[in-house]
């Protein structure tokens, strides 16, 4: 199922994707109108929205909706860092020996289709394309062969950095939390539709210029050794997203620079989930 957050006739409510219509779930009871909410509910709400996809009734066209982050405030944003031997390589550092994680607050949080707005305080903007999963059930000290059943689904991230303010703190978390750097989408995909999650074509293009292209098969550590580790520490929550590193091919380390500009769209598409697509604007504040 691929599950979507959306407005429509400015309200905002939980649906699902078929073909290219949206699933309608308002005034429906036994589905909440947050995608936190949904998930929550668990196989309730599920078999609520396979029923409505069921009945062929309450559809939208795709055209006439807009597509929000299918978790517009995620309570806890994660997001891994050197997990790819190429992009380790490519920045010259030594392959950790544990998980790196920093946090993206998410206030940066925007959905397919939103602008990227290039900060008034820098022209460093870089993109890195992303497999991202969501916490489907609280939960602390989950084993490593028990981490599928915590996570939810799957979508696509694009962890837009502000490489100077990046380096400004060995914590990286302000020039990875710009607004709009943290675009998410454009659905997630239940993890039922997703046979191996650590088995994905994950490519990344700025403009028609492919820049990322690789396999999740690549990863240093996978997505159920971040849920166990993670949770040895804290608590993890329903609606949590955890972004699992990128490849190499980020801008910062072309020669010359390839940062992105005003103007230009990057549009990162893995395998069985979909495309993310966000262009990048001049500042509006």
């Amino acid at each position: 199922m691929k599950l979507v957050t959306f407005t429509y006739q400015n309200q905002a409510r939980v649906g699902a994707v078929v073909d290219d219509a949206v699933i309608d779930s308002l005034g429906n009871a036994k589905i909440p109108r947050t995608m936190i909410e949904f998930l929550s509910a668990g196989a309730e709400a599920l078999t609520a929205m396979q029923d409505l996809i069921d009945s062929g009734e309450h559809r939208l066209s795709l055209a006439v909706v807009k597509l929000n982050a299918p978790i517009p405030r995620p309570p806890k944003y994660v997001a891994i860092a050197l997990n790819y031997a190429d992009h380790i390589a490519e920045t010259g550092k030594d392959r950790p020996e544990y998980p790196t994680f920093f946090t993206k607050q998410s206030t940066c949080v925007i959905g397919s289709g939103d602008d990227i707005q290039m900060p008034k305080v820098s022209n460093k903007l870089d993109y890195e394309g992303e497999l991202a999963f969501v916490i489907g059930q609280r939960c602390r000290h989950v084993p490593v062969d028990k981490a599928y059943k915590v996570i939810a689904g799957f979508m696509i991230a694009n962890d837009v950095s502000v490489r100077d303010w990046q380096a400004r703190s060995p914590t990286m978390m302000i020039g990875k939390s710009f607004d709009t750097c943290g675009p998410l989408g454009p659905w997630l995909v239940t993890s039922d539709e997703i046979s191996d999650p650590h088995n994905l074509s994950l490519k990344t293009w700025v403009d028609d210029e492919l820049r990322q292209n690789a396999n999740t098969s690549e990863m240093l550590f996978n997505c159920y050794e971040m849920v166990a580790y993670l949770s040895q520490a804290m608590t993890l929550e329903v609606g949590d997203v955890i972004s699992t590193g990128t490849p190499s091919g980020v801008g910062v380390k072309m020669t010359p620079r390839g940062y992105l500009k005003i103007g230009q769209t990057v549009r990162i598409e893995i395998e069985g989930i979909g495309e993310l697509v966000n262009t990048v604007i001049a500042p509006t504040f």
